[in-house]
């Protein structure tokens, strides 16, 4: 028996639909959300993943699931020619893209809606990709990945930062609590969505990782697939080569 999708809200609407609606509630207060409930730490994570592209040299990249754009924007240290963020929801692409606009990146970075599981690009074309927090919001998440592949280039790399269960004492017990009672409190109290931030250690908990993630990637022809523990297994960054 199939298991039953984790989504944010429980409606009859599909789980690519929920999630679109959730990022567009929660849009205007998400980057600061995004960097108080990590404590910053995030940021050295996302700094860590793009090193794994470093090598490549990477002129073309795709941000998969970008929301507005943090990752796209710490890829920029690569000095590619092209950087393009694709997200469900365009409440938060309008926020990535005025932040492009600040910084004066928008001639490299674009922001574009556009479902993960069918990307509007050619095959072979990006020489990198990444992904941060988005793969397990997928609703076919087998589909997704092929689809990453897909658009890379032979040769070229995917990197996906995504929340993992710590197995080790006190980093397990202390990142349960302050999943499962923190988050959810101080997410609903400031984006005023209850469902957003309770969806978060529901989902993180339905994911496959680890192995089971790497074994996933490898019967879909990724290469090379390897993972590393970040933080002491809150975040997972993972690799794989078409």
């Amino acid at each position: 028996m199939s298991q039953k999708p984790v989504k944010p809200y429980n409606s009859d609407k599909s789980k690519k639909e929920e999630v679109e609606q959730m990022f567009d509630n929660i849009s205007s207060k998400y980057d600061f959300l995004n960097h108080f409930l990590s404590l910053g730490i995030d940021r050295i994570w996302r700094k860590k993943a793009v090193k794994e592209l470093q090598p490549l040299n990477p002129k073309k990249i795709l941000d998969i699931a970008t929301g507005t754009g943090d990752f796209a924007i710490a890829s920029m240290k690569l000095e590619p020619q092209e950087i393009i963020g694709i997200d469900i929801s365009n409440g938060m692409l309008e926020v990535g893209r005025e932040k492009m606009r600040k910084k004066k990146i928008d001639h490299i970075i674009t922001m574009t809606q556009a479902d993960s599981e069918d990307l509007p690009f050619e095959s072979d074309y990006f020489d990198g990709l990444t992904v941060g927090f988005g793969v397990r919001n997928f609703e076919n998440l087998n589909k997704g990945l092929a689809e990453m592949l897909r658009v890379l280039k032979p040769g070229g790399k995917a990197v996906i930062l995504e929340f993992s269960k710590p197995k080790k004492f006190p980093v397990k017990q202390s990142f349960n609590f302050y999943s499962k009672y923190i988050i959810p409190v101080l997410g609903k109290g400031i984006s005023k969505d209850e469902k957003a931030y309770a969806y978060l250690p529901e989902s993180v908990e339905a994911f496959p990782e680890g192995v089971e993630f790497e074994d996933i990637l490898k019967k879909l022809n990724y290469k090379d697939v390897k993972s590393s523990l970040v933080s002491g297994g809150i975040a997972t960054i993972y690799t794989g080569v078409k």
